[in-house]
C-alpha cells in the first residue's frame, strides 16, 4: 500500500509545478507531437527538460504521452523523439499503438511503457497480452467495474492505473467519430472538438427548420454528454480491486483546478494509508473540488454500467461557483505582502479565499493593490500583471479565488 501513487495532469510547465508543489507522485504530459491532447500546452524540449528537472527535484516522476494512432509519417520522426526522452530519464511513456509500442521495445533502452487507456483494456487476457509485450503498467479502460478490476488484478501480474476524477467521454474509452465528422478535428489524433457537449435537436428529412422535442428540458437535449467522475470516497474499494495509480484527468484544465484536486486526494490518499481500516471522506475534501470549474459528479462504472444519471441533461453544464483571481509567488513578511500574479480581475474590498498547498485555507478582505512601480490602484484588469497585496502569511503557490455572486 506504501507504492499507492497519485498522478496528475501537467498541461504546461506551470501545471506541473503545481500539481508537484501540491503533492502528486507524479505528473503525465505531452510533448508538441505524439500526445492525445492537442488543445493542452503541452511541452517544447526546454520545457519538457526543466518539467522532468524540477519534477525529480521534489522526488516526483514523469510520465510522456506517446499515445497517438500513428499513421507512417509519425513515425518517422518517432526514434528521434525517444531518444530525447530517454536522455532526459522520463520514468515511463504511454503508448497506445502496437507499432510505437514495437519500436519502443526494439530500441530495448529499459524505459518503462504504459499503456494508454485508449487500447481498452477491459479484460485480463487482454492484460496478459500486453504485460507479454513488455507493458509494465496499463492505464485500465473507463468502463470496467470494481469487480473486473479485480479480476484483471487477481489474474495478471502488472501495475494498475485507473481513473479517479474528471470529465468522461460518452464514446467507448474515447474512440469518437464525431469531432472529425463534424468539424475536421480527429479525437483519435488529440484535437477533439468535444460535439457531445453541444445542444441537439431532431429534424425530420422533409420537414427543415421544425425541430422535434427530444425533451430533456425545454432548450434542447444534452443526452451525450456526460457528468464528470469522482471517486475520492471509494479509495479503499479500488485499492482492494488491485489499482495502485490514482490518475486525475485534466491536461486541459486550469493551473487552479490541477492544484485544488491534487491537494484533496493528496490528503485523502494520505489518511487511508494512516488508518486503512477506518477511512472516511472528509467533507472539506468534497468541498474544495467542489470550488474548480465542473460538471455534476458520478462514479462511472465503478458499481456496474451507469444509467440516466451519468448524463447531464443541464445546458450549461459547468458549475462554476468560485472564480481563479491569482496566484501567490511570493510572501515578503517584513511587508506583510503578497506578490501576487492576477488572472482575473478583483478590486479592493473583494473577500478572498487562499488555498495553499499545505496550509489550511483562509479568508482576507483585500484592502489595498500596488503594481510594480509601487503605485495603488482600485482593481486589478490586466492579465498576469504582478501585484502586490497586503495579507495574512501565505504559501508560495496559494491559489487565489472569490466566491461567483
Amino acid at each position: 500500500m506504501n507504492s499507492l501513487e497519485l498522478l496528475a495532469p501537467a498541461g504546461d510547465l506551470e501545471k506541473l509545478k503545481a500539481a508537484v508543489i501540491y503533492g502528486a507522485d507524479a505528473v503525465y504530459l505531452g510533448g508538441k507531437q505524439f500526445s492525445l491532447r492537442a488543445g493542452a500546452g503541452n511541452f517544447g524540449p526546454e520545457e519538457l527538460a526543466e518539467g522532468v528537472k524540477f519534477a525529480h527535484r521534489y522526488g516526483a516522476k514523469v510520465y510522456a504521452a506517446v499515445n497517438i494512432f500513428a499513421h507512417n509519417r509519425d513515425l518517422e520522426a518517432l526514434p528521434e523523439y525517444l531518444s530525447y526522452l530517454e536522455d532526459l530519464n522520463i520514468d515511463g511513456v504511454i503508448v497506445s499503438d502496437p507499432g510505437v509500442l514495437l519500436i519502443i521495445q526494439e530500441r530495448n533502452r529499459g524505459i518503462p511503457v504504459h499503456l494508454s487507456t485508449q487500447a481498452n483494456t477491459t479484460n485480463y487476457a487482454s492484460a496478459l497480452f500486453w504485460k507479454k509485450q513488455g507493458v509494465k503498467r496499463i492505464v485500465l479502460a473507463r468502463e470496467l467495474s470494481l469487480e473486473e478490476i479485480k479480476k484483471i488484478s487477481q489474474h495478471v501480474n502488472v501495475e494498475l492505473e485507473a481513473f479517479v476524477h474528471g470529465a468522461m467521454c460518452m464514446a467507448y474509452s474515447g474512440r469518437c467519430l464525431l469531432s472529425s465528422y463534424l468539424t475536421g478535428r480527429d479525437a483519435n489524433r488529440g484535437d477533439c472538438a468535444q460535439p457531445c457537449r453541444w445542444k441537439y435537436y431532431l429534424v425530420e428529412e422533409k420537414r427543415p427548420g421544425q425541430y422535434f422535442p427530444v425533451i430533456e428540458e425545454e432548450r434542447g437535449t444534452y443526452f451525450m454528454s456526460s457528468r464528470d467522475l469522482c471517486l475520492i470516497e471509494y479509495i479503499p474499494h479500488l485499492v482492494n480491486a488491485g489499482v495502485t495509480s490514482f490518475k486525475i484527468e485534466g491536461r486541459m484544465k486550469s493551473v487552479h483546478y490541477v492544484s485544488t484536486v491534487v491537494k484533496s486526494y493528496r490528503q485523502a490518499i494520505d489518511k487511508y494509508l494512516k488508518d486503512p481500516k477506518n477511512y472516511a471522506v472528509e467533507k472539506k475534501w468534497v468541498e474544495e473540488i467542489s470550488k474548480v470549474s465542473h460538471r455534476d459528479y458520478t462514479t462511472g462504472f465503478i458499481f456496474g454500467r451507469p444509467g440516466e444519471e451519468a448524463q447531464s441533461d443541464k445546458p450549461s453544464q459547468y458549475r462554476r461557483d468560485y472564480r481563479f483571481v491569482g496566484i501567490v509567488r511570493h510572501y515578503d513578511k517584513d511587508k506583510g505582502m503578497a506578490v501576487v500574479e492576477q488572472r482575473n480581475n478583483f478590486v479592493v474590498g473583494d473577500k478572498i479565499e487562499v488555498s495553499q498547498p499545505r496550509g489550511e485555507n483562509l479568508t482576507f478582505t483585500v484592502q489595498s493593490i500596488y503594481n510594480e512601480e509601487g503605485q495603488q490602484q482600485e482593481n486589478a484588469p490586466h492579465p498576469q500583471q504582478i501585484l502586490y497585496i497586503p495579507m495574512p502569511p501565505v504559501e508560495p503557490w496559494s491559489m487565489m479565488r472569490q466566491v461567483v455572486k
